[in-house]
């Protein structure tokens, strides 16, 4: 089965350019048609066949002006092909396709459909046309689309691709599918897609598949007028708004995960919010109008599951499971359909329509690689319509990328945004697959959640998109650290389920900055390494500790790998790597970067392109190693060479199997990641967690505090700081003592998913003679939260 087809052809199709008006024999619109006396309030059926087409059609557009004009005769001649060359025999329709063809063949079905329902297509409301996809339905469904068939291969064909496809088709010609027909295909999905598939949501029946089903059902209902069946498809989505805890959906800080171990807003969750976004604006106004008011969940989703992977236009990587290598610019495609989801999602929210047309906007004009607009002229044109309205809109105003630190703990992601650079950081955990493979996909992804470090500097918006998955020595991505064992194409177990034992993988973040760790355990390796990044400014501090392997092949920490042929400045003794156009690299402990120039070829179609490694040798069957180094993105090599000449713009605290921390002055940043319990940089924690501490200029500090784990009932956090009072806690927090220190006491974290907990104070500036103030969980400060009051003075 070809996974690929599968995933392009519903995601064109969630919101793809359908119909306008079917005209039927008579000459006369479906709209017009006689109300069956059964609906004395009029047959809900009929308008809602008109909201589908016009729904999935995007209205609005002028079919007699450009770009449209072109696009839509382009649609007639390629749809008056198909039916010159249709062909039926027993073994296919066309004769260069054959059966079972689930994709290609319902899909020109489709085509055909859409041309004799969309204006301007020279074909509109040609009945011929018309009865010549009936004919095809018909034919497709009895030599393979038969109740009786054995649904032989993958199910998705069975139960979602095929019908969703041919069903439409079938909407979309109306009354030229003759009652025979129509009730035969119906009689087939029933057998293949029985109602129970929708009574218990697990297995193949949740996130993204269960959105599929329930379109699948819809579209059903409408075929045979059946409201029965139209309200299951609207109440069976209502599992899907819940946040889960485990396995796929959408969870509270704002991860979604299908296939149960992978991170995937880039593909099944684009499918998930195009299909709700198809069905909310399908339904609106119907008698299945979707008001449970937890659809609210996927409003709040658009900006804190899906926003904080598209940068610029492009969806990263990172979440975007075993579909990463299926085509050059995929991310970009992807990116797109994402935005044509929200674009749409938005004609059913209200508070956020404005703010999420200002962010499309932004995308669109900042995706200069491949520019949003042309794209969708070429593939849908009613999210063309509705972009260029937005573009065109000067009261719209463009939304610039939103710097700050997104980071997920329950799906090992982070995503970190400064002013003109942006970084995605990609884990694996006892939850969260090291890669996925499957249908053929990706079988060389082994080391996608060994930490690797993707990055955005100004203009390289195509870094990972112009065929880097095909042509990247994939046992060095970048960030990541590995051993060098030979692996098999599809090592390890399909679908995501190649979770490693390790369960600190997460961090602390206060919004703007962050610390971020990994307890790594090399994929079907016995590697072990302890990683951390800090996420700063104009850096990323990157830390590793404890490595270790036993596999009898070195071991190796990959800086970077970027896909360019830009010179490289190195300087040893100095402890710096400069790439022009790209960024600095700084390494102030002395190791000896390695690097290398090389041209790589891979692709099914043979491509050809250039790559610069740099990289760490830990050697054979390390012991204990251990690194330190800053990436720069868009550092000039000035900037470069004066941050590796200043060895106090960052101190180490720890780099060990215990802690691993450090401190920036200029930030007034304090952050440790404790492996264990104990105390460096003065820090003392009663467990391991998470600790980020930023002083600020006003003279208060922030305390993000988290439990990657998620295991503890209870934790204690001591800063050797005098601090004057808690300003602002946490519902958790439920003792604090200030002073010439301060101690924070919470309670159970465990059941946080590791998000971070922030903890605001006012710094006491005088000399503290041993007083303190110790304030139990119940006693409110002036805001409502427990707080203590010590001396105030200058320090």
């Amino acid at each position: 089965m070809n996974g690929y087809s599968r995933r392009l052809f519903l995601q064109s199709s969630g919101i793809a350019a359908a119909g306008a008006l079917i005209v039927t024999d008579a000459g006369r619109t479906a709209a017009e048609a006689p109300v069956p006396a059964a609906y004395p309030g009029g047959d809900p059926f009929v308008p809602l066949r008109r909201r589908w087409r016009d729904v999935t059609a995007g209205s609005g557009f002028d079919p007699a002006a450009e770009p449209y004009r072109a696009r839509l005769a382009r649609l007639g001649a390629t749809a008056a092909g198909y039916r010159r060359t249709m062909a039926p025999a027993d073994t296919s329709l066309w004769p260069e396709l054959a059966f079972p063809s689930f994709t290609d063949t319902p899909e020109r079905l489709r085509t055909m459909a859409r041309a004799y329902a969309l204006p301007g297509t020279g074909l509109t409301g040609d009945a011929d046309l018309a009865a010549a996809v009936a004919g095809g339905i018909d034919h497709y469904r009895r030599r393979v689309y038969a109740a009786d068939a054995d649904p032989a291969g993958n199910w998705w064909h069975w139960q979602i691709g095929t019908p969703r496809t041919l069903l439409d088709a079938a909407v979309l010609i109306g009354p030229h599918l003759t009652d025979r027909q129509g009730g035969a295909l119906g009689e087939a999905v029933d057998h293949f897609l029985p109602e129970c598939r929708l009574s218990d949501y697990s297995g193949t029946s949740t996130g993204a598949n269960r959105v599929d089903l329930c379109t699948v059902t819809l579209l059903r209902a409408v075929l045979g007028s059946d409201p029965e069946k139209a309200a299951l498809a609207a109440s069976a989505l209502s599992p899907v708004f819940r946040y889960v805890s485990e396995g796929d959906g959408i969870y509270r800080d704002g991860s979604f995960v299908q296939h149960t171990y992978v991170p995937y807003q880039g593909t099944y969750g684009a499918v998930l919010l195009s299909g709700l976004a198809t069905l909310f604006a399908v339904l609106r106004g119907s008698p299945w109008e979707i008001t449970d008011p937890d659809r609210q969940i996927v409003f709040d989703s658009v900006e804190r599951s899906f926003a904080p992977f598209v940068h610029d236009g492009l969806c990263m990587d990172l979440v975007s499971g075993r579909g990463i290598g299926r085509e050059p610019y995929g991310d970009h495609r992807r990116g797109r359909g994402i935005a044509s989801s929200i674009l749409l999602l938005g004609e059913a929210a209200s508070a956020e329509r404005a703010r999420w047309q200002g962010m499309v906007k932004g995308w669109a004009l900042r995706d200069t690689c491949v520019p949003m607009l042309g794209a969708a002229e070429r593939g849908d044109l009613g999210f063309h319509a509705r972009l260029a309205a937005v573009l065109d809109d000067d009261a719209i105003p463009a939304a610039d990328e939103p710097a700050g630190h997104r980071l997920l703990a329950m799906s090992a992601r982070a995503v970190h945004r400064r002013p003109g650079w942006c970084a995605g950081l990609s884990m694996a955990s006892y939850r969260i697959g090291h890669y996925e493979h499957g249908n053929g996909e990706n079988l060389r992804g082994w080391h996608t959640g060994s930490g690797m470090l993707h990055w955005w500097g100004e203009g390289h918006g195509d870094q990972y998109s112009d065929s880097f998955w095909s042509t990247v020595d994939p046992y060095r991505l970048p960030g990541t650290t590995v051993s060098t064992r030979r692996l098999a194409d599809g090592a390890g177990k399909g679908w995501g389920d190649t979770c490693p034992p390790g369960r600190w993988v997460g961090g602390a973040t206060d919004g703007v900055y962050a610390t971020v760790g990994q307890h790594l355990n090399g994929f079907e390796s016995t590697m072990e390494a302890f990683k951390s990044w800090f996420f700063l400014d104009d850096a990323v501090v990157c830390l590793g500790a404890a490595i270790t392997g036993g596999d009898g092949v070195p071991v190796e920490t990959i800086v970077d790998n970027r896909r360019t042929d830009a010179p490289l400045t190195v300087d040893d003794r100095a402890g710096w790597a400069h790439l022009r156009g790209h960024g600095g690299y700084v390494l102030p402990d002395g190791a000896r970067l390695r690097t290398l120039r090389e041209e790589r070829t891979g692709g099914s179609a043979p491509v050809t392109r250039s790559y610069v490694t740099l990289w760490l040798d830990h050697g054979v069957d390390p012991a204990a190693a251990g690194y330190v180094y800053l990436l720069m993105p868009g550092a000039s090599l000035s900037e470069t060479r004066a941050r590796a000449a200043d060895p106090g713009w960052a101190h180490v605290l720890a780099n060990t199997a215990r802690q691993q921390g450090v401190r920036i002055p200029s930030l007034g940043i304090t952050a440790v990641n404790f492996w264990n319990d104990g105390a460096v940089g003065g820090l003392a924690v009663s467990a391991p967690c998470a600790v980020l501490v930023r002083e600020h200029g006003d003279g208060t500090a922030t305390l993000a505090v988290s439990d990657p784990r998620s295991v503890l009932s209870g934790l204690t956090v001591t800063w050797d700081r005098p601090v004057a009072e808690v300003l602002r806690g946490h519902s958790l927090l439920a003792g604090a003592t200030t002073g010439a220190r301060l101690t924070l006491a919470f309670g159970r974290l465990a059941d946080l998913g590791g998000s971070s907990k922030t903890v605001t104070v006012r710094l006491d500036r005088g000399p503290a003679p041993g007083a303190a103030s110790v304030v139990s969980g119940g006693s409110p400060g002036r805001d409502g939260t427990a707080h203590g009051r010590g001396d105030v003075g200058a320090r």
